[in-house]
Formats: C-alpha cells, sequence, structure tokens
C-alpha cells in the first residue's frame, strides 16, 4: 500500500484511514509512507489505523534528509506520528546524484544515523530507494551494507529488441534500474521493491502505447521482487489490486520482452524526463 500522493487526496482522513483498514483487511500486510509525504499527514494517517494492529504490518518510512542529527530528530517524529516504538524498514530517500551520494556517505551523515538504528533495533531495516538515477544506486548497494533497495520498476523503463537471436536490453537505453541495478540488487540477495509500477498513470490507458494497470501490475510481480507499492486512491482501486495480486500468475518471460518493447518505445523517454524532476509528496 502506498502512502504518498494518492493516500493525501483523500479529502478527509476519515476516508484515508477507512482505505488503509480495508487494504489490511484484505490481506495487504506491506505499508510504505515517508516522513515528507503529505508533510506528515501520510505517516499520521498510518500510525492512526496501525496502532491496534501493529504486528500485522510490515512498516516502511523514509528520509530525505543527508544530516545524521537532522534525520534521527526527524526519526523520533515520524514514530511519534506513527504512534510505534519501531520501524520495520527505514530508507535513505530519493538517491539522485553521485554528489547525492557523497552526502549520504559522508562522517556524520545519514547512512551512520541508519546503521545506529538498526544497532538500537528501533529499525529492523535499513535500505534506499531512487527514482531516476540507476548509476549512483548500483554504487550505493554495490559499497555499503543495506538490507533492501527500493526503485522504480515498470514495462516502459526497461525497452527490448529483437534480432535473429531474439529479444536483448535495448542499448540505447541507458537508465534501466531493470538492466542496471536489479542483477546487483539479486546479487547481494536484497529486498527488491518495485514503485512506479504504474507510471505515477502516466502508462495506463486504452491507447495503443498503454496498457491496463493488470498488466502492467502483473509485468512488475513477474520480476524478482519482494513487493511492489501503489498508491490506491479509492477503495474500488484497494479491492481490485489485491485481487488481482491473489490471482496473479507470472507474465511468460517472451510475453513480458514484447510488452515491454512496446511500452519502453511509447513512453520511456517522457517517462524519464518526468522522474527527473518528480516528487512524491504532496
Amino acid at each position: 500500500m502506498g502512502g504518498g500522493s494518492r493516500l493525501v487526496s483523500y479529502r478527509t482522513d476519515e476516508a484515508a484511514e477507512e482505505a488503509l483498514r480495508l487494504a489490511f483487511d484484505l490481506g495487504i500486510t506491506y505499508m510504505d509512507t515517508a516522513h515528507t509525504y503529505g508533510n506528515g499527514r501520510s505517516e499520521t494517517l498510518v500510525g492512526r489505523v496501525i496502532k491496534s494492529r501493529r504486528g500485522e504490518i510490515f512498516l516502511a518510512s523514509k528520509m530525505m534528509e543527508r544530516s545524521g542529527d537532522a534525520a534521527l530528530r526527524l526519526f523520533e517524529l515520524s514514530l511519534k506520528r506513527l504512534q510505534t516504538d519501531h520501524v520495520d524498514l527505514l530508507h535513505v530517500h530519493k538517491l539522485e546524484s553521485e554528489e547525492d551520494l557523497a552526502r549520504v556517505e559522508a562522517k556524520g551523515g545519514v547512512l551512520e544515523a541508519l546503521y545506529k538504528l538498526r544497532e538500537q533495533k528501533v529499525v529492523r531495516f535499513i535500505g534506499i530507494t531512487s527514482h531516476n538515477y540507476p548509476g549512483p544506486l548500483k554504487t550505493a548497494i554495490e559499497r555499503h551494507d543495506f538490507d533492501c533497495v527500493q526503485m522504480a520498476l515498470n514495462a516502459a523503463l526497461q525497452g527490448m529488441v529483437k534480432d535473429s537471436g531474439g529479444y536483448k536490453p535495448d542499448p540505447t537505453i541507458k537508465t534501466s534500474f531493470e538492466k542496471v541495478v536489479l542483477p546487483v540488487a539479486q546479487k547481494k540477495n536484497l529486498g527488491i521493491l518495485a514503485m512506479k509500477v504504474l507510471g505515477q498513470g502516466h502508462l495506463v490507458g486504452t491507447e495503443p502505447n498503454k496498457a491496463s494497470p493488470e498488466n502492467l501490475l502483473r509485468y512488475a510481480w513477474s520480476l524478482p521482487i519482494t513487493a511492489a507499492m501503489i498508491g490506491m486512491p479509492s477503495p474500488e482501486m484497494v479491492r481490485q489490486n489485491a485481487q488481482w495480486a491473489r490471482s496473479f500468475t507470472p507474465m511468460p518471460e517472451i510475453e513480458m520482452k514484447e510488452f515491454s518493447r512496446r511500452m519502453a518505445t511509447a513512453n520511456k523517454a517522457a517517462l524519464d524526463r518526468y522522474f527527473s524532476c518528480h516528487a512524491d509528496t504532496c
């Protein structure tokens, strides 16, 4: 259950909390939120709902701060909003460049703070996320002791070409998390979390260059991932996604490659531009 812009788009707290309860009742047990989502509203909503059922939910939050001291202060605020004494997973949020990675890694930086929180067992696992920069993310997980990684994975971001030997990754696509980061994450046995599976809604539609949400979800679930983060701005969408998850069967590899080729050809460049300046906070 995504806790970003789709959750805080509910007009009332009551409606958002009802959607969360519905998701948990239907067996969705992974909750993804962040300190910045809705200026704290997301964590507050989640906290009200999970306080009576904390043991059922794997709770993940994220920190945009790069200063270790600031991250620790904000984490205390997150715990208060979430009405819990621990989170299951805390991410360094939205890695953007090699320079940004240097800030994360710096002495007294957020990575040191996350290690400390994990040692203190107020955080069970630590991770790192990126929307649009596979290179720095690959370096980060190769270099450091993360448990999980979260990245944009959808059919349009990979892209395949077909030649006499069959399908292969399109060599013109340089910014694919699926091609660059996913193999490294698998090799390190990290928890792998997909986001932007629907391309923030930009991939959904009935036009020839779009796809159904069911097929987009099926593609992502067919990758070697642990979970996919999905924003669900209506109870109907919560019910539908839970139903698709229960009835999921993996997409055959040849079908994945053809689907990815079609979606990337029409959408990859536009998605790259969009995610380069996207912030899922409002």
